[in-house]
């Protein structure tokens, strides 16, 4: 038996809650972790239609993109599509889960599969993070370094972009002196030692600290172990808004709208001029990212494609860039289908299905 909780446990090992924006409100919005899973339906927007449409195909957890509660509620009386959609579920035992800015801000998530979608090549996050990354500094015994480090490394610390395993060991000497009641692995009570050490260091991040910090003092054959934890201010590569990639030929300008509009499935897009003749390195932010402009500027991107750009905001790109803006249900549509791959790549026989229901408000005539 597959329970919500066996879901939820693959969703936030992919993107980590701690990922999402502090204005955010992704997790488990309504529903018990520890309800058996019937059947998922996957949605942009878990709306009062969506919800009938669960009922109907026998699904009992409904993960969408967007949290169906974003602020907070004090009254829950059904006067509005939020209120509504919340009583459905509720009544109806329905788990609602939302994956949204923590599935923005991971290498794999929205953007990625804009990415993918449009070709892009050699992709990297626009603006990484910072101040999410820790070293661990740990002085060990000679003999017992190789142990101590596997247990760090099991437990996630050591990773660097697509390498593990990662360490500094530096050999020194360390000194102490038991005291008493204390239990030491190495000398005698009330006599100082000296005993030849390494000083172990490794690269860890928020998510993966507490895990290794406890399987560090597992494996230390010390009863008090010397550590340091030390935040650094360098940005995660590997965390954050946006992406950029380059195509694997350039793209003459005047066509590059098309091109868009044509791996993107639009109907429609706003785009500015550019002074460039061709686009190669293109910018990419599902949803609403003008706030991104300038790091794609930076980039040295030849194209910029988001949505909800304000009129007075496509002058900012200034013909540096070609600003693209394709809709906030068209630059994230494809969320769907990333999050059902995931879903099918690690559960067999649980239906897990796409909404049938486009639950883009904005029309186009």
């Amino acid at each position: 038996m597959i329970l919500i909780r066996d879901i939820l446990r693959v969703l936030e090992a992919w993107a980590p809650l701690s990922r999402q924006e502090n204005y955010d409100n992704a997790g488990l919005i309504t529903g018990d972790a520890a309800w058996p899973v019937k059947g998922i339906m996957v949605c942009l927007d878990s709306t009062e239609a969506v919800l009938d449409e669960a009922l109907e195909k026998g699904c009992n957890l409904v993960i969408a993109h967007h949290p169906i509660v974003f602020g907070g509620l004090k009254k829950i009386t059904g006067r509005n599509y939020v209120e509504r959609t919340v009583i459905k579920a509720i009544r109806n035992n329905i788990a609602i889960y939302a994956i949204h800015t923590n599935l923005d801000n991971v290498q794999s998530g929205v953007n990625a599969e804009i990415c993918r979608r449009l070709g892009l090549e050699n992709t990297r996050i626009l603006a990484p993070k910072k101040d999410l990354l820790y070293k661990l500094s740990v002085f060990v015994p000679l003999n017992d370094t190789e142990k101590v480090a596997e247990a760090l490394f099991s437990a996630g610390a050591g990773r660097i972009g697509n390498y593990d395993s990662a360490s500094f060991r530096s050999a020194g000497t360390g000194t102490f002196r038991p005291l008493d009641g204390s239990n030491p692995h190495i000398g005698k009570n009330g006599v100082r030692e000296e005993v030849a050490e390494n000083q172990l260091e490794v690269l860890l991040d928020t998510d993966t600290l507490h895990s290794a910090v406890q399987a560090m003092l597992q494996a230390h054959p010390y009863e008090e172990p010397a550590y340091d934890i030390i935040p650094l201010h360098n940005a995660h590569k590997e965390v954050g808004s946006g992406m950029s990639g380059e195509l694997p030929q350039p793209v003459p300008a005047a066509d590059f709208p098309a091109y868009v509009k044509e791996k993107m499935g639009l109907s429609m897009l706003k785009y500015t001029a550019t002074a460039g003749t061709h686009i190669r390195r293109v910018a990419v932010c599902g949803g609403s990212g003008i706030f991104l402009l300038p790091k794609a500027l930076q980039s040295g991107a030849d194209a910029f494609i988001t949505s909800d750009v304000k009129y007075h905001e496509f002058f900012d790109a200034e013909e540096r860039l070609m600003l693209l803006d394709i809709g906030h249900y068209e630059s994230e549509q494809y969320t769907i289908d990333l999050i059902l791959r995931k879903l099918q790549s690690q559960f067999q026989g649980i239906p897990a299905m796409a909404t049938g229901i486009r639950t883009n408000p904005v029309q186009y005539l």
